[in-house]
């Protein structure tokens, strides 16, 4: 089964949704994405207290912490 919704987005975020999405991706795929990253980042916080970041892969050194998940 699958829900559907209605979403309404400010026009900064949605010409960033439109950037993202390239042929073949949708903007439906991409909020997709973004839900289900969202969802695991709060599971992990919840359950593990992880916490969600952006490393560079040559170094592994963390960039930037994602906060408020």
């Amino acid at each position: 089964m699958s829900a559907r919704f209605n979403l309404v987005l400010s026009d900064e975020m949605n010409r960033q949704v439109d950037e993202v999405a390239a042929d073949p991706e949708t903007k439906s795929s991409v909020i997709r994405k973004a839900l289900a990253l969202y969802l695991a980042a709060a599971k992990a916080q919840r359950e593990q207290g992880l916490r969600v970041g952006l490393f560079d892969p040559k170094t592994r050194e963390v960039q930037s912490e994602i906060v408020g998940i």
